[in-house]
């Protein structure tokens, strides 16, 4: 028996289970993927918005400050690389300033600091390459770039070691409940037992409501493509720019991200299908006419890779409470952006729901707050890099030469959880530069092999349906 099970191993999710953990609980996290972060989570574009793009009163905006401020905090206790640089939301005619106002003043409502209207001359000195008929912005100095993978990995790390159970490749194929308890099954025939249940399943949130007897939440895929520019473009952009929001978007951006490579885009488009996860040349064709008037030196030939994700939709705010007609079941669904901000404060918020209803909460005598730093080459400086090769030689054997990922981080990334070459990328970066493991794949596997004791064929790109070598048989 459980007192909390958490479905979904999403940001959300392990935020929830890093903040529950705290306490003297038996807790479980159930992802149906064969990792964290396969889900919506993979394809978040890393931004820590200040709270500048919700309306005042809603649920999104309060979480999206609150977890702001929350984010500086627990990336330093979980060494996560955290980088505050800004954001500029760009007018180019006199006629969008009140909107630029309003959007303003409702930011300030919820509590959001340091924002102040900057004019041509500034944003000319401070972005060189932004269009120069620009004629201002809104500058919000608290948003930041954070890695979304990175993010929930040393997230489920730091819960697991507080004593959460984080199992995955573990799909939740019904609830039921008698007797105050929920029952869990899962694909394989396992049954789990819990007090409580938070579903934080993203776009599979829905269905998983449904099985538990709430039929009035319905996911609607929102799919954005996003385009991945070469490293050597770092510098495109000092801050992360937006254009006006749209209705239904924040509009297509220039997103600095915490490993270097710019982003642009997403685009924003209603699917029905919850796995459309591709790319079109009318999406590429899209987003480049609208960066090019914010950065016209955006150049097609900068792009190394193309991705599409898909934003659980379930109306115009979060949905975050306690079911009365179910209880013990804490729904929390429609995690749009930006519920990547918004996780810690999210976390805080469930944790209050399960009091509420009769949670005990007793603080552990011993809760482990901080982690260790992963150590990432490419985030240090080469007179960093020197004593750590002389401490172990495997930092200086290189398997990645476009993202400078060594040996030996490929292996730590194996020993902390990955399973497959999308998980060591999610990690490490292997793989993630302009060759796409050209170079690095092979070398990645063997080391995954040796270090699972598997053979190369049973190495996968993202779960089984997707090995790369397929054994022949005579």
């Amino acid at each position: 028996m459980y007192d909390v099970l958490i479905v979904g191993g999403g940001v959300t999710g392990t935020a929830i289970a890093r903040e529950l953990s705290r306490y003297r609980l038996k807790l479980a996290l159930l992802e149906k993927e064969v990792e964290l972060a396969f889900g919506v989570s993979k394809s978040n574009s890393g931004i820590i918005h200040p709270g500048t793009q919700n309306p005042p009163g809603s649920l999104k905006g309060k979480l999206c400050v609150e977890g702001n401020r929350l984010t500086k905090k627990l990336a330093k206790e979980l060494g996560v690389d955290y980088k505050e640089v800004g954001e500029l939301i760009v007018i180019f005619s006199e006629d969008d300033r009140p909107r630029l106002l309003k959007i303003k003043a409702d930011a300030e409502k919820l509590g959001v600091t340091g924002l102040r209207i900057v004019g041509r001359d500034w944003l000319l000195e401070h972005e060189p390459n932004i269009n120069p008929e620009v004629l201002a912005a809104l500058f919000a100095p608290t948003a930041g770039i954070i890695s979304p993978y990175r993010w929930v990995y040393d997230q489920a790390e730091n819960a697991a070691g507080n004593g959460v159970e984080i199992l995955t490749s573990h799909k939740v194929i019904g609830i039921g409940k008698e007797a105050g308890r929920f029952d869990v099954s899962v694909a394989g025939g396992k049954v789990f037992s819990a007090r409580f249940v938070v579903n934080c399943a993203g776009l599979c949130a829905d269905e998983i409501a449904g099985m538990a007897g709430i039929t009035g939440i319905t996911i609607k895929p929102r799919k954005g493509e996003e385009f991945i520019l070469d490293k050597k473009r770092e510098y495109i952009s000092n801050h992360l720019l937006f254009p006006l929001p749209a209705p239904t978007s924040k509009g297509v951006l220039v997103i600095k991200t915490s490993d270097g490579n710019p982003m642009i885009g997403p685009t924003a488009e209603e699917v029905a299908d919850k796995e459309d996860l591709s790319t079109s040349d009318d999406g590429l064709k899209q987003v480049l006419e609208s960066v090019k008037k914010l950065i016209p030196a955006v150049n097609e030939n900068d792009i190394i890779a193309y991705f599409a994700g898909l934003r659980p939709v379930a109306g115009d705010d979060f949905i975050i409470r306690h079911e009365d007609k179910v209880p013990g079941l804490i729904n929390v669904a429609g995690i749009q952006s930006p519920g990547l901000t918004a996780a810690p404060a999210i976390a805080l918020l469930v944790a209050g729901l399960l009091k509420k209803n009769g949670l005990g909460l007793r603080k552990k005598f011993f809760f482990h707050r901080f982690r260790a730093k992963t150590v990432h080459l490419f985030s240090l400086l080469v007179t960093r890099i020197s004593p750590l090769i002389r401490k172990d030689p495997a930092y200086g054997d290189i398997v990645c030469r476009c993202e400078l990922v060594s040996a030996k981080e490929v292996r730590e990334a194996v020993r902390r959880g990955a399973r497959t070459l999308d998980g060591i990328k999610f990690r490490t970066r292997a793989q993630a530069g302009r060759c796409h493991g050209g170079f690095c794949t092979t070398r990645i596997m063997k080391i995954m092999a040796e270090e699972l004791n598997l053979p190369m064929t049973a190495i996968t790109k993202r779960g089984k349906g997707s090995e790369l070598i397929k054994e022949e048989r005579t």
